[in-house]
């Protein structure tokens, strides 16, 4: 009788780490490789999660924990009991986590205690400010990872530096490229929101704000938005800002909504799904965002970005030049864009080859212990 293989088990809970496990589990459809999802409901508005879920294509969902908002503490403490009866229940001979969300730091605690190995996806990220939530997940994680899947040599070195083992490291370059790749096509076809929008492709910013640094502060805030209406003062043209329910309301909270309504040409959107954010990357002339995966996404997508950060994980993409830190000072934003607008399109991608996916999935099928 044939030995049955253990499944791996994603843990994941947020927008980004869908879109970047959606190849790694195609991956696994394609060779045949058991697995199990498990979403913990970090991530718990349809536009947030659901819908990209169901866009990509991917195979029902297998557990989803519903664990909604809370402190760090409150929330990683509810995902872990959720996590353990789970992984007690199925026994997994990997667990796999992705990036630097609570969900991937409850994840990987509980695999630790329960001695299941852990496969990092997207290892070795270091912005070195420890008062960031994701730098303190991204360092915690690495130091009960079994498997490191880097996504670039930098990201090796960083975790050399702190005593990874180099036979535990493999650089398969970032899983966002293999989800742009597979994509691009299909939204294509699929999108409309453009013509909805009523926005000419290359003809309008494209925004994004979420990070607590930036709306929890109403000093930060409103720094951002005065740029952004400085920015539509003297550029004249559209801005698009899909607006996170947490800004949304921040805003609210700090009665900055009539500062908002003065900016003639912001357009205000709901969060939209991945074709639609896919779109509106690929076709903006430019990107402001304090997002740490849009940063990689627009330097694939051969899009400026400006970032409302004073640092990044992602130095590749401010090395190549395709990125600036901006932080949140008017000013200084207006000063990157200027720059950003009349930047070349040439750099060189340096997030990879679009074939992370298969790499990672061959080192987990060769791991013995």
């Amino acid at each position: 009788m044939k030995k049955q293989i253990k499944p791996i088990c994603f843990v994941f809970g947020t927008r980004p780490e869908i879109i970047k496990i959606s190849s790694v589990i195609r991956e696994c459809v394609r060779t045949k490789t058991p697995f199990i999802t498990l979403h913990t409901g970090q991530h718990y508005s349809k536009n947030m999660d659901a819908i990209f879920w169901k866009e990509l294509n991917l195979p029902a969902l297998d557990y989803n924990l519903h664990t909604g908002s809370g402190t760090h503490v409150a929330q990683a403490l509810k995902m872990m009991e959720g996590i353990e009866k789970i992984l007690m229940r199925k026994k997994p001979r990997f667990v796999l986590v992705q990036g630097d969300t609570n969900s991937v730091l409850a994840g990987a605690l509980v695999a630790a205690k329960l001695q299941i190995p852990i496969a990092h996806i997207e290892a070795g990220l270091r912005s070195y400010d420890r008062t960031m939530p994701e730098e303190v997940n991204r360092v915690l994680t690495g130091s009960v990872a079994t498997l490191h899947f880097a996504p670039t040599i930098n990201a090796k070195k960083n975790l050399l530096k702190e005593g990874i083992e180099k036979s535990k490291i493999f650089v398969t370059g970032n899983t966002v490229v293999d989800a742009l790749f597979q994509s691009l096509k299909i939204a294509q076809k699929k999108s409309k929101i453009l013509k909805k929008l009523k926005i000419e492709k290359k003809d309008f910013i494209l925004t994004t704000v979420h990070r607590p640094d930036n709306t929890d502060s109403k000093l930060n805030l409103s720094n951002i938005i005065d740029a952004l209406g400085g920015i539509s003062l003297k550029y004249k043209m559209p801005i698009i800002w899909p607006i996170h329910p947490r800004t949304k309301k921040q805003i609210e909270h700090f009665n900055l909504s009539n500062r908002l309504k003065k900016i003639k040409d912001l357009i205000l959107i709901e969060p939209v799904g991945f074709f639609d954010m896919l779109i509106l990357q690929s076709k903006s002339k430019l990107i402001i965002t304090d997002s740490g995966g849009i940063q990689e996404e627009a330097c694939i997508l051969k899009v400026p970005c400006v970032t409302l950060r004073y640092n990044t994980e992602r130095p590749e993409s401010v090395s190549v030049k395709a990125n600036i830190l901006a932080g949140n000072n008017p000013k200084d934003i207006m000063k990157a864009v200027n720059r950003m607008l009349n930047s070349k399109r040439n750099w060189k991608n340096p997030f990879g080859d679009g074939k992370a996916s298969q790499r990672i999935i061959k080192a987990i099928n060769n791991y013995k212990d």
